[in-house]
């Protein structure tokens, strides 16, 4: 996991624990209006509640488990390794594309965020800027040239 995504971890923990005592307040609250069998107030609550402490137990657990990297600690040897940015540049269509090499969990292709686990990261690590890269993927084989790689 990078930094930045230890981070992001941390700060969604502290506001699902900020809305415990909320969800427990409106469980309170919901009790006193009377029947429980009946009562959608409470019962939307103790789901609430038990998706909360779900999310609390999951986001707890990766960060017990979680090795950070922090990439300005690495010596910059030049290569695509996790963490960097890699700015690719398609052979056949010359389009450019950047991604950062990233954790499962900090995935997200829209942020141009790729798992290391995934076939274009696979296919990029251990590579150096300007070389050429045949990455095969559910779309097909892909053409790459490496056009920079940033330790950020």
């Amino acid at each position: 996991m990078t930094v930045l995504g230890e981070q992001q971890l941390r700060i969604e923990l502290a506001r699902l624990l900020k809305r415990r005592p909320i969800i427990t307040q409106a469980i309170g609250e919901a009790r006193e209006l009377g029947d429980l069998k009946e009562n959608a107030e409470y019962h939307a609550a103790r789901e609430e509640q038990g998706i909360c402490e779900a999310q609390i137990r999951d986001i707890e657990y990766k960060l017990s488990v979680a090795q950070v990297i922090d990439i300005s600690k690495i010596p910059n040897n030049g290569k695509v390794i996790f963490g960097s940015t890699v700015s690719l540049i398609d052979i056949n269509t010359d389009n450019e594309l950047t991604y950062q090499i990233v954790g499962d969990d900090e995935a997200n292709i829209k942020k141009n965020l790729i798992s290391v686990n995934s076939p274009i990261a696979r296919g990029l690590i251990g590579k150096e800027e300007g070389d050429e890269v045949s990455i095969t993927t559910p779309g097909g084989v892909k053409e790459f040239e490496i056009g920079g790689v940033k330790y950020v």
